[in-house]
């Protein structure tokens, strides 16, 4: 926890100009940036989002265990205004990205999320879970089935298994976002637009019309939110 308060007060005395310190800057996808009077905490994920079983050193990944003591700082420290998610991501471990996701559901403090380049798969409810989500056009989002690497026992449980966190998936999905259950498993389930693969790839503006996200745009807009909703926020406290 130190080191969180440590680097966000860094941030915050750079200035009026948002310019980040060394130390927030050396935090790989961690940092605080102040926008006018308010300071966000900006969480970037990329790759693959990892979970209980390390990847290899050459993927790139967010580790779960990295994100959620964090989120938890931001959310109780005074400092920090609100949480903004930047995604671009191929998926990865389902119940890592769904307890994240869960969390920031979770979150009293106003939260955005801005998908600039992929979306896949765990990546829909990542973004999901925000207040508000923002897709730039040429960015995309993946759904598909539940798949899983490696070793599978060919049992009628491993399926039934298979099939109860895909369900959990459209269940939080849809509770969360525009898009209907049954409207998600049909996208899921779609033949004829992946290669050797069932699913769908939505691009900005069809991913907002299907409802997974609230508004094509990107950063100026996720900021112009969060400002806005921080205002309105301090107001009803």
């Amino acid at each position: 926890m130190e080191e969180f308060y440590n680097f966000t007060i860094s941030a915050r005395q750079d200035g009026d100009n948002g310019e980040l310190s060394e130390d927030s800057r050396q935090d790989g996808g961690f940092f605080a940036v102040k926008a006018g009077e308010y300071c966000f905490y900006v969480i970037m994920v990329i790759g693959q989002v990892e979970g209980h079983y390390q990847l290899p050193v050459n993927t790139k990944t967010t580790k779960y265990e990295h994100v959620i003591p964090r989120l938890t700082a931001a959310e109780y420290d005074p400092q920090i205004d609100g949480v903004l998610l930047i995604l671009n991501t191929v998926g990865g471990d389902i119940e890592a990205g769904l307890a994240i996701a869960e969390l920031i559901a979770g979150m009293r403090k106003p939260t955005a999320s801005v998908v600039i380049g992929g979306g896949h798969s765990i990546g829909i409810p990542l973004a999901a879970a925000t207040d508000r989500s923002f897709i730039v056009k040429t960015a995309t989002m993946t759904v598909h089935p539940v798949r899983m690497n490696g070793l599978v026992l060919g049992a009628p449980q491993a399926f039934d298994y298979f099939r109860s966190i895909q369900e959990r998936i459209i269940g939080f999905v849809a509770e969360h976002s525009r898009v209907s259950a049954d409207r998600f498993r049909e996208l899921m389930m779609y033949a004829g637009e992946l290669v050797m693969d069932l699913g769908t790839v939505l691009d900005g503006e069809r991913a907002v019309g299907e409802g997974f996200a609230d508004e094509v745009g990107g950063l100026d807009e996720a900021i112009a939110y969060l400002s806005q909703r921080c205002a309105e926020w301090k107001k009803e406290k």
